[in-house]
C-alpha cells in the first residue's frame, strides 16, 4: 500500500453527465480528490482509463455474472486489488503499478511508443472509385 498523505488521489473521466454532476463534483472536493477531465470526446485522450477498463473487462470480468450490486461490487474491488497488486505490466518493467506506486525512488523506462502524435489523414472512401 502507498503511504497515507504521500501522494494526492485524482479522479480522471470523461466528460459523462454522471462526472460532471454538481453532487458528484462536491464529493470529490469534499474528499480532497483532484478532479480531472478529457477535452471534449476525443477518445484518444482518455485512452489509458479506456486500456485499462478494456482489460478489467477482458481479462477479468468476462466469466463473471453478479447476483446483484452488493456481489457486482465485491467482484470489481478484487479485480482491481488483482490488478495493482498482482498483475506485472509489460509497459513498466513486468511490475506491478504498486511496486511502482510504493517505491518513488524507482526509476522506470517507457517501453512503448506513442503511435498518437497526430491524427491519421485518411482520403474518404469515395475518392478510391475507378
Amino acid at each position: 500500500m502507498r503511504p497515507q498523505g504521500h501522494f494526492k488521489l485524482t479522479h480522471h473521466s470523461d466528460r459523462g453527465l454522471q462526472y460532471c454532476s454538481n453532487s458528484y463534483v462536491q464529493l470529490l472536493n469534499e474528499n480532497n480528490i483532484t478532479i480531472s477531465m478529457t477535452e471534449n470526446g476525443d477518445p484518444l485522450e482518455n485512452a489509458l482509463a479506456e486500456r485499462i477498463n478494456g482489460i478489467i473487462k477482458d481479462e477479468y470480468l468476462q466469466f463473471c455474472k453478479p447476483a446483484n450490486i452488493i456481489e457486482a461490487k465485491a467482484i470489481l474491488k478484487r479485480t482491481v486489488k488483482l490488478y495493482n497488486q498482482q498483475r506485472p505490466h509489460m509497459s513498466i518493467g513486468n511490475l506491478t503499478p504498486e511496486q511502482i506506486h510504493c517505491n518513488i525512488n524507482l526509476k522506470t523506462e517507457k517501453l512503448w511508443k506513442n503511435y498518437y502524435h497526430s491524427k491519421p489523414n485518411f482520403e474518404h472512401p469515395k475518392n478510391y472509385s475507378k
